[in-house]
């Protein structure tokens, strides 16, 4: 740790007191330098999506290592066509293009770039308690003060209602008339500006804390953005590839207005490996009018991951088991939030649930108690991140997607004891 420090960035923050060296996985486990073993409720921040050190993916990795590791998008690359071809068919998006990047950062990044040049306007309309990535393009779209070092930005910003079902000034209503208090918050917002580029929104919000608005707010949204042109970025960076188990995408959730007009993925897909992509409509993505590569994106060692994780993903029916195995979880911690006064709401679908923690009696967040959780929780053997925007802090449980029912009521029953030791 003291080296660590010597070397690396004051703000490259660490959990727990005492920071842990995790030195390997297997399955939902993993294990650290002092050889304590933990289930694994976080996955590498939602990245490792099927299992830690997966046969199928770790074979598929090393015989692609033994042929060729790289060698750039300027020659043809047969694993990362048939990647794309996948990711293309899965997507929704019709007459599809994808292109690869090495993060999720890096996969919103080009969104933009290609919806502002699209639409000649560097306006953009994002969320409030939004979090899009790191770079100065996507820290200048992020909702979530936590999370956005600086108000510098290339792009002109105007965050919507909508993000979050439970707060705001718009909590009190029902579902339908939240809806329809966003959307009249959106026509409004729109008179008052020239036409922005997109919108970009996660279906839940990953580092918000799992929250989101209710189905069906996007197809609203896209009625009013499709009247005047306005592009619709689903940023499912953490949401994709059936992790909240009712659906494949987050966006599937609004499925009225059918698919995005640009999506992004990354962590999952990799389990691991560096990926991140977009995907869009061919006179989208083609409307750039200049030389553009990547020198890592798509390369062939993560392609042969990738493939391997989704096809494990899909023979498996890892969706389906994320519908089964969160739902049973989720009505566990219900019943155990039901007897800690710390919890505000337990929230969230499939293997992507939130828990909010605030002072007793009160809607004030309360981050020590979160501290404490996270604490008490490695302390039992399991490890959870956390979260959360303005004045919210929420614990974030985000295992792999193999979950097993066992393992679950395991992890209900640590989070139990540590909920209960604040």
């Amino acid at each position: 740790m003291g080296r660590h420090r010597a070397v690396m960035p004051d703000w490259l923050a660490l959990y727990y007191e005492e920071p842990l060296e995790i030195t390997h996985g297997e399955g939902r486990h993993v294990w650290d330098a002092a050889g304590n073993r933990y289930l694994d409720f976080f996955g590498g921040i939602l990245t490792t999506m099927t299992a830690h050190a997966l046969p199928e993916v770790t074979k598929a990795v090393s015989e692609q290592a033994g042929r060729i590791i790289h060698s750039s998008t300027l020659y043809l690359n047969r694993p990362m066509v048939e990647l794309a071809e996948r990711i293309a068919q899965l997507s929704g998006i019709p007459d599809a293009r994808v292109f690869f990047t090495t993060s999720g950062t890096e996969a919103n990044d080009t969104a933009l770039l290609l919806a502002t040049t699209h639409r000649q306007s560097n306006s953009i309309l994002a969320m409030r308690n939004s979090y899009h990535g790191r770079s100065f393009s996507a820290v200048g779209i992020t909702g979530n003060r936590g999370w956005s070092p600086t108000s510098l930005s290339p792009l002109q910003t105007l965050y919507v209602h909508g993000g979050v079902r439970t707060r705001g000034p718009y909590a009190h209503l029902s579902d339908d008339d939240f809806i329809a208090a966003c959307v009249d918050d959106l026509v409004d917002l729109l008179g008052h500006t020239r036409p922005p580029a997109a919108l970009i929104a996660e279906p839940i919000q990953g580092v918000g804390g799992f929250t989101s608005g209710p189905d069906g707010l996007y197809a609203a949204f896209r009625d009013v953005l499709a009247e005047r042109g306005i592009l619709w970025i689903a940023d499912e960076v953490q949401t994709g590839w059936g992790r909240t188990g009712d659906h494949f995408w987050g966006w599937q959730a609004h499925a009225r207005s059918g698919p995005p007009d640009i999506l992004t993925f990354a962590k999952g897909i990799g389990n691991g490996m560096s990926i991140g992509g977009v995907v869009a409509r061919a006179e989208i993505m083609n409307c750039l009018d200049s030389n553009s590569i990547s020198t890592f994106g798509g390369t062939q060692i993560t392609m042969a991951a990738g493939l391997a994780n989704l096809s494990y993903l899909l023979e498996h029916d890892l969706q389906g088991n994320a519908r089964r195995v969160g739902g049973l979880l989720l009505e566990r911690l219900r019943a155990v939030a039901a007897q800690v006064p710390h919890v505000r709401e337990v929230r969230g679908r499939g293997l992507m649930l939130g828990i909010e923690l605030t002072r007793p009696g009160t809607d004030e967040a309360d981050p020590a108690a979160a501290s404490a959780v996270l604490e008490a929780a490695r302390e039992g053997g399991l490890l959870i991140g956390k979260g959360g925007g303005h004045n919210t802090t929420s614990l974030r449980i985000a295992p792999p997607l193999s979950l097993t029912v066992a393992e679950a009521e395991e992890g209900a029953a640590i989070l139990e004891n540590a909920l209960r030791s604040i």
